[in-house]
């Protein structure tokens, strides 16, 4: 079964709808990000949440391993998205996901980064979350054989052909869910999680 990660939360309200539709994962940014949270913010958004939440991630560009520790104990994070320049040898609390950026059909080599990997768009300011797809048939050779999330562009609309197409280890999905930024629209949230079961179902 493909994971599905909503990113991007910033309320209670839509942590538990998420959750309510079958997110596995739900994401919060600590970073520059029009989705910003603070960790007190985030940990009070959790409290909200039932026993059997989904997993809590948290995505960090460039932080400091310190900031890194700090936040995953306010917030109780479950894994660390990391969208920088950071090194595999970064020491963080919780196991890590590192972003990948695909540019022109490139994907770069994730070397020593341990799965899951996220595959997301290339952007100018080298951070990704740009809500732009990308060449999915780039990354078919390292997601066969790579626990990876593919990310950027996805909608409802359009990630069923790409859960077919690639049969990804998981999706990851922001601003296609969103009615505004830092708002989603359960409607759409619900659209998301069929198309990608349903894609599921035809495996």
């Amino acid at each position: 079964m493909t994971l599905v990660k909503i990113c991007g939360i910033c309320s209670a309200e839509d942590a538990l709808a998420a959750t309510a539709l079958g997110a596995d994962l739900l994401g919060f940014h600590f970073c520059p990000s029009r989705r910003r949270l603070s960790a007190e913010a985030a940990a009070e958004i959790v409290s909200a949440l039932p026993s059997d939440r989904p997993q809590l991630v948290g995505v960090f560009i460039d932080p400091s391993e310190d900031l890194v520790r700090e936040i995953s104990q306010v917030v109780g994070l479950d894994l660390i998205q990391l969208h920088g320049s950071e090194p595999p040898g970064f020491a963080a609390p919780r196991p890590v996901m590192k972003a990948l950026k695909v540019r022109a059909g490139d994907v770069p080599d994730p070397g020593d980064w341990p799965d899951p990997l996220l595959l997301d768009s290339w952007t100018a300011d080298g951070r990704g979350g740009s809500g732009e797809a990308w060449d999915w048939a780039a990354g078919r050779e390292l997601i066969g054989r790579r626990r990876a999330f593919v990310a950027g562009g996805l909608t409802p609309h359009n990630v069923g052909g790409a859960v077919r197409r690639l049969r990804p280890y998981g999706v990851d999905v922001s601003s296609g869910v969103e009615r505004e930024v830092r708002h989603k629209n359960p409607e759409l949230v619900r659209a998301f999680m069929q198309a990608v079961r349903d894609a599921d179902a035809d495996r």
